[in-house]
């Protein structure tokens, strides 16, 4: 089926995860709410703090729907000053801390944000908006530009339609794009948040940045829930990542693909002991149906995989656990989402054809901040007047609903008027035993409008680069050829993993006009 729509589930009534805080800490106020190596936090004492910076933020005379902006590694006080926020009924914009200087003053102005919390790693950057340091690297630091202790905001009713966080896109690429999320999207995803185990007994572990919104989706429910955040390390290590799971008895994490693909390949990874894991959860990058097989066969506890987009819109979820006959696939549309696929001119497609998934649901942005045409472009109506987020991808649905990738519409090579699909020659690389990842990029060519180029992690047994691209083409159709494999020292990619393909588009210098390989 093309179309696929479940019918929606009442949602219980709007809260706002500020609120429910209150309600965990007077019920557990001896329970840890935050852990970052051996420093943590009590539910009481992390009310206590989130109680002083929203009072802060109002004594500065910030009212609530205005900005504040967030630029640091992950630490106790991000937490507490983000869920502060939320408190006095301001919205969040968190900033990758990896984006260039001059794209991190775009996005301070675009926000508004009249404060900046940000800590001694955050580059320095122009911006009228005030510092307020973290890690008391500078002045004020966050200790002394807080309210006094025990201070106490003035009571603020959050309403759904406000802002929640504002969380900017392609950064990376090009002009960062804030989309601005509201605290009724919030909400959807916490209501559906005990289909997965979270309680007030979850121990989630998380192992990306707050600014992503990877991590939100998983952070908040486990807060909104009374549940305990732990914060690994800003940089990644798998074993580090399973000695902090085995000893805080982790039950729900987060993590991307590449994630899991570094911790599967950890020889040590059998001698951990994982057996307190409910849920697993995975976004924002091809995740390899052999990669979820193997987690699936060795880790203990579900594993879902959510696909769509921060902007929001259709979702589709995967239970790994429940369909390891699905694992080629990102699932389904849960109740209430409605996935459909069109075509270049914006027609809707029928059952069996591949096309642009577009898709809506109760989980939707507002917009893109200050960015009324983006907005527009990014949305699809159908013949009923039903607005729909526009994903970028392309795929097809089975004869069971599930949902099958085949690249991004950005990333679709069209070489002598042939569709080539990266997705498919990146999965005959990786069958080679001396390949450890690779991407496939489309590159002008004279003679064929793009040509399909491959960039290669090369494993301890890889071939000369030609003998690899002779393999490769022996394995693919003749207009799937490549043309040319280079081998780099690892790929580019964002801070969530996502594999940054204009980078290495950017860096492929080879001659415009390549014969078509034989």
């Amino acid at each position: 089926m093309n179309a696929v729509l479940q019918p929606a589930l009442t949602p219980p009534p709007f809260q706002a995860i500020a609120d429910l805080m209150r309600q965990h800490a007077a019920a557990r106020p001896g329970q840890r709410a935050l852990i970052q190596g051996e420093r943590s936090v009590t539910w009481g004492q992390l009310d206590a703090m989130v109680d002083r910076v929203a009072a802060s933020l109002q004594r500065d005379g910030v009212v609530p729907r205005q900005r504040i902006a967030i630029c640091s590694a992950n630490s106790l006080e991000y937490a507490a000053v983000f869920l502060g926020a939320l408190r006095a009924g301001v919205a969040v914009a968190p900033l990758p801390a990896g984006s260039l200087p001059a794209q991190l003053a775009t996005m301070v102005a675009d926000s508004g944000a009249a404060h900046l919390f940000v800590d001694a790693a955050a580059p320095a950057f122009d911006t009228p908006a005030r510092r307020i340091f973290l890690d008391g690297s500078g002045d004020p630091a966050l200790k002394d530009w807080l309210a006094p202790a025990g201070s106490r905001p003035r009571p603020v009713t959050v309403q759904p339609d406000w802002p929640f966080n504002i969380i900017y896109s392609s950064g990376t690429t090009g002009t960062p794009k804030g989309i601005v999320q509201p605290h009724g999207m919030r909400w959807a995803h916490v209501a559906r948040a005990e289909n997965y185990g979270y309680g007030p007994d979850a121990v989630t572990l998380i192992a990306t940045s707050l600014c992503s919104n990877t991590t939100l989706v998983c952070f908040f429910p486990t807060i909104a829930k009374g549940g305990c955040v732990v914060l690994a390390p800003p940089k990644f290590d798998a074993a580090t990542y399973l000695a902090i799971a085995q000893k805080e008895r982790a039950t729900h994490t987060m993590l991307v693909p590449v994630q899991y693909q570094r911790i599967m390949a950890l020889p040590r990874f059998d001698s951990f002991d994982l057996s307190s894991f409910r849920m697993k959860f995975c976004t924002s990058a091809p995740f390899q149906a052999a990669l979820k097989a193997d987690i699936l066969r060795r880790w203990p506890g579900g594993l879902v995989e959510f696909y769509g987009l921060t902007e929001g819109g259709g979702t589709c979820i995967l239970e790994a656990h429940n369909h390891p006959d699905k694992l080629h696939t990102v699932g389904k549309p849960p109740e209430g989402h409605d996935i459909r696929l069109i075509d270049e001119d914006g027609r809707e497609l029928p059952p069996g054809s591949i096309g642009e998934v577009v898709g809506r649901s109760p989980s939707m942005m507002t917009g893109y901040h200050n960015q009324a045409m983006l907005s527009r472009a990014a949305e699809w109506y159908d013949s009923a007047g039903n607005r729909f987020l526009r994903t970028g991808d392309v795929g097809r649905f089975d004869d069971d609903g599930f949902l099958t990738l085949m690249d991004r519409r950005k990333d679709l090579v069209i070489s002598g008027g042939f569709n080539i699909y990266p997705s498919d020659l990146e999965g005959v690389l990786r069958l080679h035993p001396g390949v450890a990842d690779a991407a496939v990029v489309g590159v002008p060519s004279v003679d064929w409008g793009e040509t399909p180029v491959a960039f290669v992690v090369p494993g301890p047994d890889a071939p000369g680069q030609e003998e690899l691209r002779a393999w490769a083409n022996a394995q693919l159709g003749k207009t799937q050829r490549l043309a040319d494999v280079r081998y780099i020292r690892e790929m580019p990619r964002s801070e969530i993993g996502k594999v940054l393909k204009r980078e290495l588009r950017d860096a492929y210098s080879a001659p415009a006009s390549r014969p078509r390989p034989g």
